[in-house]
């Protein structure tokens, strides 16, 4: 599946994103996987973030990056936070992750992530991991009547029921 990459820039970026996602968002975070819902609940878009320098990167599928840059516009309000494609490649891969890499937090199975300049031109068809250890697929089991707890969210580390809890301990508004 096509990826798309976003950048969150600005220095409200980080109480931003952690106020929309389903994962905690901070300083200093390791690369997590989150989605962002509707206000009913349902999913709109799963997404992996990251920290590169001062910019928050997400890694969303191609197919719902419009979608959700939409809606991260909107919600924007006036916090400092400036949105635009990301000029990166997602690279991905089995076995061990590369000095540039991470292992994809959903699962040890699925392999590790790399964000490059250039695309990659070997992709691993990861089909077949994916479905045997139950991980749900954007577009075909995650849509628009999704509730992620129902797509196995907590046990892929999509999801922290105790992020309020965690953000106000930081002092980040919840």
């Amino acid at each position: 599946m096509t990826r798309t990459c976003i950048a969150l820039t600005g220095t409200d970026r980080h109480s931003f994103l952690q106020n929309l996602g389903t994962n905690q968002v901070a300083p200093g975070m390791p690369p997590t996987y989150a989605a962002l819902l509707s206000p009913q609940g349902k999913y709109i878009a799963d997404f992996f973030v990251f920290e590169h320098d001062d910019t928050l990167i997400i890694d969303v599928a191609a197919s719902h990056a419009p979608t959700l840059a939409q809606k991260l516009m909107i919600y924007r309000l006036r916090a400092d936070v400036q949105i635009e494609e990301a000029p990166v490649f997602v690279h991905l891969g089995l076995g061990d992750a590369p000095d540039d890499g991470f292992a994809d937090p959903r699962h040890s199975a699925l392999g590790w992530r790399a964000y490059r300049d250039t695309p990659q031109e070997d992709v691993p068809d990861l089909v077949s991991v994916r479905i045997a250890h139950g991980i749900p697929e954007t577009g075909i089991a995650l849509h628009a009547d999704s509730y992620i707890l129902e797509m196995g969210f907590e046990r892929l580390s999509g999801v922290d029921f105790k992020k309020g809890v965690m953000s106000a301990k930081r002092g980040l508004r919840a």
